[in-house]
């Protein structure tokens, strides 16, 4: 079964707590802070290979976690970390997040590794926080709890030449004979419910043939799956525009041709811009090539004229797509436009309705999480690393007041000189 479109969730390990302990032993007096830091989350990381051209393994498996980090020990023992947890996908997986649909990834070469949700760090012992003056700490450092994400994997199908056209014009009998590839064939619209892939030869030269199944008018805006086979041929570098020439199916071939050009242009302008070689189908069932003048006269351009059911014609046909090919640029994948949140930094302060002072950013957010606020020592840490970082002063340009409500996150308390 083909699936080139699945919703999953995942979520990275939790890091592990930091250790309070002290070390005891017989004979030594005061020995001081020994608590070790937690062990790190392990990270979500996709591997693009080429053995699998379908997303249907994520048809129920919905839920991938990462195992989480241990929690610190005594005699400054550091927590396990987690496992790492790799998913795999088919090479020409996007990678989305759902709620935002910015790309975060494309796997586009087999191997490439993405690490999508890195493990939460490990919070700090109490032996690391032991000065001259805090000579015994009783406070440790939570490790990072990470979130769950939704993601979208969309499968985009890596293709040097794609061959597009209204249904039943022969597209799958053209990709049986220019390649290995075994289609299902017959004669009735939609035989083709999924993208085949070919690989073609001429002399030296190799390229992959994608067969995108039969488009119709509407198809950009989902009319007969219209859009889940557009989504095909995004990536191909050549188009080769099939039309039924004979007109056996009872339509106008170049009306046929008019109305495919419109869907891919109304979908992509990209797509619409491609290079295309026309390649007139069923020539055997004409009788004269009035038909083809005609055709040629309104497209303005040329076409190959085939007949994949004799098998004729079809060198011709290599023949132009090995000439076309190689002044193409080469297909790139596509870009990343997320940017993630641990490289959110700074912080930015804002009065709410309530005349709360709401400080949020990066920064702030990481120190909020792994603080332990319950815990009158940790939060004195807590507001120390808030003076360092500027925030009180900041506050004070705002022109907050002793006793306004400061709220970091879910954290509120009361501003004091």
């Amino acid at each position: 079964m083909f699936l080139d479109i699945a919703t999953i969730f995942v979520k990275a390990g939790n890091g592990g707590d930091g250790a309070i302990s002290f070390h005891t032993e017989k004979y030594v007096a005061n020995g001081g802070p020994d608590g070790g830091d937690g062990g790190k989350g392990g990270d979500v990381v996709f591997v693009a290979e080429d053995t699998s051209a379908t997303l249907i393994d994520f048809r129920y498996a919905k839920h991938f976690r990462a195992e989480d980090g241990a929690k610190g020990g005594s005699k400054n023992c550091t927590g396990k970390s987690g496992r790492d947890l790799e998913i795999k996908v088919p090479c020409g997986t996007i990678i989305k997040d759902k709620k935002t649909n910015t790309i975060l990834a494309d796997m586009f070469y087999p191997g490439s590794r993405f690490v999508c949700e890195q493990g939460g760090r490990g919070g700090k012992g109490n032996a690391r926080f032991a000065t001259a003056q805090r000579r015994a700490p009783h406070f440790s450092h939570r490790g990072i709890v990470t979130k769950e994400r939704e993601l979208t994997l969309e499968l985009k199908t890596i293709a040097d030449v794609g061959l597009v056209g209204f249904p039943n014009v022969g597209k799958s009998t053209i990709l049986s004979v220019v390649s290995g590839a075994r289609p299902k064939i017959a004669n009735y619209h939609f035989t083709t419910l999924n993208p085949n892939l070919g690989v073609a030869e001429y002399y030296d030269q190799r390229f992959v043939v994608a067969d995108i199944p039969g488009l119709i008018e509407g198809a950009w805006q989902g009319a007969g799956l219209g859009t889940r086979f557009l989504r095909h041929i995004e990536r191909v570098r050549l188009i080769v525009h099939v039309v039924d020439i004979s007109g056996s199916e009872g339509r106008d071939p170049y009306d046929d041709y008019v109305k495919i050009n419109n869907e891919l242009s109304q979908y992509s302008k990209k797509l619409g811009s491609l290079p295309q070689i026309i390649c007139a189908n069923k020539c055997d069932l004409l009788t004269d090539d009035e038909k083809i003048a005609e055709f040629e006269q309104k497209a303005g351009k040329k076409v190959i004229r085939i007949s994949a059911a004799t098998n004729t014609g079809l060198k011709d046909l290599l023949a132009e797509i090995a000439r076309v090919l190689p002044t193409l640029p080469k297909t790139t994948p596509f870009e990343a436009t997320y940017v993630p949140e641990d490289q959110q930094t700074g912080y930015e302060i804002e009065i709410a309705d309530d005349g709360a002072y709401v400080v949020s950013g990066g920064l702030v957010n990481y120190l909020a999480r792994i603080v332990v606020l319950s815990d009158y020592e940790s939060f004195q840490f807590f507001q120390s690393r808030l003076q360092k970082m500027g925030v009180y002063d900041a506050l004070r340009e705002k022109g907050i007041q002793d006793g306004d409500i400061v709220r970091i996150l879910d954290i509120e308390f009361e501003y004091q000189e």
